[in-house]
This record gives structure tokens, sequence and C-alpha cells, in this order.
């Protein structure tokens, strides 16, 4: 073989290589935890949170986000040690009450930027918005530099009011505000329990911005529409209030709701909604 054939075999085998790596697909989630309360009886944190850890890793997750976690379940989370994790208790700012936060792989994503806002008609510091009566709700947010892709994005993890119908009108509103203001055009990403259906009006405001993964999928959907199941293991799961949002620069290859579940036992209240996504 000669050295000209030589050298286009290795150029072709760099120039497939780097491409490979530029394409390099990121596991994303959204994942409720349900917070930890011991009047969950046998579905308390305790006696789940094996669980929810074994579904992380067997599944592959790169990055997720979670919503009502505790800070201490956040550290068991943590426990898994190829992760780090980002986030602020809603009532103080700190480490005081539930967490929106965002957990990533820390040998492949590297922290450019992070913080939190409110959502309320004061986001920079904690407080309740609107019809809410009930909580704080806060978003948590990493800008993220990937080290296989060298590529940067934004990564949002929130959780809606439950309660306040205008709160999760003025929460869609919100979201696409601080969206803009924070990331401007790059690349961003979107999780969270929204708890709202999607043919409510902050759902369809959140998607003037951003596609939702499910139908923008490039392999059918799977698993069940709904994503709440109330620790029930024969639930319906017909109402979808879980989401990923993506911007137009990320290509959703695969959207999944899993079910997982270990002696016809959910490891949360909740379904984790997984997305294989390509930044491009």
């Amino acid at each position: 073989m000669n050295k000209s054939i030589c050298f286009l075999l290795v150029l072709s085998f760099f120039v497939e290589f780097s491409f490979a790596q530029k394409n390099t697909p990121i596991v994303v989630a959204s994942y409720n935890l349900r917070y930890n309360t011991a009047n969950d009886g046998v579905n308390a944190w305790p006696n789940r949170k094996e669980n929810v850890k074994a579904l992380i890793r067997y599944h592959e997750f790169d990055i997720f986000g979670t919503q009502e976690g505790l800070r201490g379940q956040l550290d068991d989370i943590a426990e898994l040690k190829e992760f780090a994790f980002f986030g602020a208790g809603r009532d103080d700012g700190q480490q005081a009450g539930e967490h929106s936060a965002i957990f990533y792989k820390k040998d492949r994503f590297n922290v450019l930027e992070s913080g939190n806002f409110w959502l309320s008609e004061t986001p920079d510091k904690p407080s309740k918005g609107w019809d809410a009566t009930c909580c704080n709700r806060i978003c948590s947010w990493i800008k993220f530099k990937d080290v296989v892709t060298k590529k940067t994005f934004y990564f949002f993890s929130v959780h809606f009011d439950h309660q306040g119908v205008e709160a999760r009108r003025q929460s869609g509103k919100l979201m696409v505000q601080k969206i803009k203001e924070i990331a401007k055009n790059e690349t961003t990403i979107l999780v969270g329990d929204f708890n709202s259906t999607p043919d409510t009006e902050q759902i369809k405001e959140i998607e003037t911005l951003l596609s939702d993964s499910k139908k923008v999928s490039q392999q059918a959907p799977y698993g069940p529409e709904g994503t709440f199941n109330a620790f029930k293991f024969d639930a319906p799961m017909k109402n979808r209030i879980d989401y990923i949002f993506t911007s137009p620069k990320v290509s959703v290859l695969k959207y999944g709701v899993l079910t997982d579940a270990k002696d016809q036992r959910y490891p949360s209240d909740h379904q984790p909604v997984v997305a294989k996504v390509v930044l491009q």
C-alpha cells in the first residue's frame, strides 16, 4: 500500500471519528422524586431510594432534572459517584425545602454558569407567585459545555404549582421570558413537572419557544401517555404532566416514559421522562 493511500485512510478515519464525537448523543431526563415523607409508609423514600438510583444508572442518564427532592434525597442520589448536582432549596435559596435540582455526569460536562429563580412576580427572591398558596416554586439552570462534543447549551429544571391555575399560566409566560433573558438564542433544554396537560395555555406558551420532545422524536414515542401514578401499579396514567422541551438546535432521536418497577412498586409517584438527543 503506497503512502498516499495510507494517508487517505488515516485522514478518513479521523474525519469519521471527529464527526462521531460531534454527534455523540446525550440522554436527558426529568424525574419527580416525590419528597421524603414518612406518611408514604411503604413508599417512603428510604424504601425506594436504591431503586431510583438503580434506574438512573441502568438507563444511563447523562443529565437529568429532579423535582421535589429535599437535600438529603439529593445527597443520596449523589452517592452515584459519576454525578454532581446543582440546585437550591425553594424556601431560602440555600438548602431549605424542595429543590428543582440538576444532576450531570461530571466527567462529561463542565459548568460554565448557573442560577435559580422563583416562579413569582419577584423571581429574584424566595416567594410564592400569583394565586399559589402552598409553596414557593423554583427553577434552577446551568450553562454546560460538553467536553466530548465541545458544544455549549443551557439546561433548566422546574416544578410548576399544583393548585394555582393563574400561577401555572403565569409561570409559562415567565419561563419563556427567563429563557430568552438567560439563554438568549443558545441551545436550550427545559425539563420539569409542569402540573399541566398538553392542551393548557402554559404548555402552549412554552411551545412558542421550544418543542415538546415527544412531538419531534424521530423514533415513535415509547411508554404510556401519562407520567403520574400516585404509587398505584395499575394507575391508568392518561395525563402527561412531566415534559422535556428542546430548542430547534436539538435533534430528538427518541423519547419515552419509563415504567420500571420492582415487586409491582414504582420508585416514585411520577414516571421518569427520558429523551436521547444530539446537539446540532
